[in-house]
């Protein structure tokens, strides 16, 4: 990432989210809209994440979807504001440590072989290259909740870190090959699919200046959100087998992990497999949106102050 350093990075021309801005203010604006993003959907990823959990009762006996559900629900009634607060300073913290490994290698792909707006290549590379780096903390974010239902509040940070620590932190990177799969898709649609269906929206709709810029960016996560949750529900679901197991216990291989899932499509069907589909749906659109109006916001500002400046 070493482009991070090269002047041309901080130069402050036509390329990227909204010109004129540098390479750099881009990675800051899609930063600021994954902070935003973040504290916005953190209750609707602490309660997915539950209801899929909860596919496995205290025995180690999978149970049926509506079961599941209402053990989350009694979950969050016993501690709502503890439960849709869990995790999010690793993902506050994670904006940086997760966020700029991944948008790093997306844009500092684009920037190098400048090609403008992220594409498809960008996004492969930053989902593969980032993938260590993001692991660890999405497992830390998930082992704060995995005990909510027989202690009642998120297990501290540190301790989670010192069980890691134990076995030479390699816990830390359960669940990094589906995670692979996640982010791929999640760059492929989220951060490339998103913009560009949201610019054909606004050509097709917003011409006549009946939709806003809000109001196209909508409709196109709205679109997105679907395909996505489809896409990642299942890896996301291996990634909490994976990682909500204990840190102390034997790890879950991803082997293992996709032959608990399948086994628990063959009793209870798609259903099984489709854990908390709707609610990542729903998640899906409220963070795409989220995201790209502060991104965009973000990125608007820097253009305004730019401008001013060149003027």
């Amino acid at each position: 990432m070493s482009f991070l350093f090269d002047p041309a990075y901080h130069k402050v021309g036509k390329n990227g989210v909204c010109a004129p801005a540098s390479p750099f203010q881009n990675m800051c604006a899609y930063l600021g809209g994954s902070a935003i993003q973040t504290v916005g959907d953190n209750p609707v990823t602490a309660y997915r994440q539950l209801v899929q959990q909860y596919a496995k009762d205290l025995n180690g006996n999978t149970v049926a979807p509506k079961v599941a559900v209402g053990e989350a629900n009694a979950t969050f009634m016993k501690n709502p504001v503890g439960a849709m607060l869990s995790g999010l300073w690793p993902r506050l913290i994670g904006v940086l440590l997760k966020r700029i490994p991944k948008f790093g290698f997306l844009l500092g792909y684009s920037f190098v072989v400048g090609e403008g707006d992220p594409g498809f290549a960008a996004a492969t590379c930053a989902s593969i290259c980032s993938a260590p780096f993001i692991n660890p903390v999405r497992l830390v974010e998930k082992q704060q909740r995995a005990y909510f239902k027989t202690t009642g509040t998120e297990k501290p940070i540190l301790e989670i870190l010192s069980e890691a620590k134990a076995k030479n932190f390699a816990p830390l990177f359960r669940g990094t090959i589906p995670l692979m799969g996640h982010s791929l898709a999640s760059a492929i649609l989220g951060l490339v699919g998103q913009p560009k269906l949201q610019k054909y929206v606004q050509k097709e709709l917003g011409a006549s200046g009946s939709f806003s810029g809000s109001a196209t960016n909508l409709v196109a996560s709205a679109v997105v959100s679907p395909i996505y949750v489809v896409v990642t529900n299942p890896l996301s679901r291996l990634e909490v087998i994976m990682q909500t197991n204990s840190i102390k216990g034997k790890a879950i291989s991803p082997i293992e992990a996709v032959k608990e899932m399948t086994a628990d499509m063959a009793k209870f069907g798609l259903k099984g497999i489709f854990r908390g589909q709707g609610i990542g749906i729903a998640k899906a659109i409220v963070s795409l949106t989220l995201f790209h109006e502060g991104r965009m916001y973000i990125a608007a500002k820097f253009k305004a102050s730019n401008e001013s400046k060149l003027a």
